[in-house]
């Protein structure tokens, strides 16, 4: 699963945040904004690779 990552940046002296999985990124104004887009990413990418987990376990023959 990749890494979800928020790294704290200083533009034109404002604070943002930024929300990183591998290359992609997003910027927030707000803190909360991007802790709260960061833990559903992370939930939703979680989600995403158990399913492709249990599809690869149903699709091997017995």
């Amino acid at each position: 699963m990749a890494d979800v990552r928020i790294d704290e940046l200083e533009r034109g002296g404002q604070r943002l945040w930024q929300v990183r999985v591998g290359r992609r990124a997003l910027t927030f104004h707000e803190e909360l904004a991007a802790r709260a887009f960061a833990a559903q990413l992370h939930m939703r990418l979680g989600w995403l690779d158990q399913a492709r987990n249990s599809d690869d376990k149903g699709s091997q023959p017995t």
